[in-house]
Parts: structure tokens; C-alpha cells; sequence
């Protein structure tokens, strides 16, 4: 069971109480639809200064739109391209301080300025990735980068 809860206003022990809140949501669920969507949400209503939260699948070769909240997305993105298929050809997170310096970058939606995309490994396989986007340009730092693929880390041992 969900319970909402108020943030401490520190960055840090904010992201620490999501990860906790994380593993309560998904701890007793094997589907991957419902983990990730649950995961999707939680991180809309943690995060501020997004326009866009969720998760792109790896499905014969391509990612393709999984779970999500905000505007219709892309569907289909090919590996190697974009902010997101970069993240999984280089196997490594993207975070991008303004997303029209990035060579390839894909426009789903034109009001995004900055990004982060965390690579889900299962196996030792990128089995798709997080997408995070925002109106503001350099939303991510290396802290939010730091707990964003912790939070991937505790999805990656429920899928």
C-alpha cells in the first residue's frame, strides 16, 4: 500500500525516502507493468520541474513506449539514437544539460529543454531504460543522477 508522505526539503534524505517507498510499492508484485507504472507515478509526484517520467522497453531490437506519465511520447526509438537509445548502446545514463546540444536528439515533446535517461540492466542485459524530461535546462545534477539510478537498481531486482 501506498502511503503519500511529506519531504524533508533536503535532497538527499527526499531521495532516500523514495527508494523505501519504491521497494514498499513493488516488494510483494512480479508484473513488470504494474512495478513500472507504480514506479512512473512515484516519480511524478517526488519530482519537480518535469514534463515527463517513464519507461522505454527493449522489444526485438528497439525501445519501445512502456508505462509513463505526461504527454503522448514517442513510441518506437532505435538504439543508438536519441538521448535514450544512446543510454542503451552505451549502456550508461545520459544526462543532458540541454537537449538541443545533443547530437540526434529525438523531440517528443518541444517544451523539454533537459533530460536523464538511467539504462535497466537485468542480467547483464539493457532490457530498456528510465526517461526523465524537463522544461527547465539543467535539472539533473549528479545527485538526482546518483539516486535516480538506485531507484533503476531496486527495479532492475523486481523485474
Amino acid at each position: 500500500m501506498f502511503n503519500s508522505v511529506s519531504y524533508t526539503n533536503s535532497p538527499e534524505k527526499d531521495y532516500q525516502l523514495l527508494l523505501k517507498q519504491l521497494e514498499a510499492l513493488i516488494e510483494d508484485e512480479k508484473d513488470i507493468v504494474a512495478n513500472l507504472s507504480n514506479a512512473a507515478a512515484l516519480l511524478n509526484q517526488f519530482l519537480s520541474d518535469i514534463n515527463w517520467v517513464g519507461f522505454y522497453l527493449l522489444k526485438e531490437g528497439e525501445l519501445v513506449l512502456g508505462p509513463f506519465q505526461g504527454l503522448p511520447a514517442c513510441v518506437r526509438i532505435a538504439v543508438g539514437k536519441g538521448v535514450c537509445g544512446t543510454a542503451v548502446s552505451e549502456r550508461k545514463t545520459q544526462r543532458i544539460a540541454d537537449v538541443h546540444q545533443f547530437p540526434g536528439h529525438i523531440a517528443c515533446d518541444a517544451a523539454s529543454q533537459s533530460e536523464i535517461v538511467v539504462p535497466i540492466i537485468v542480467n547483464e542485459e539493457v532490457i530498456g531504460v528510465l526517461d526523465i524530461d524537463s522544461p527547465n535546462k539543467d535539472r539533473f545534477d549528479s545527485l538526482d543522477q546518483k539516486y535516480l539510478e538506485e531507484f533503476t537498481g531496486i527495479l532492475e531486482g523486481y523485474l
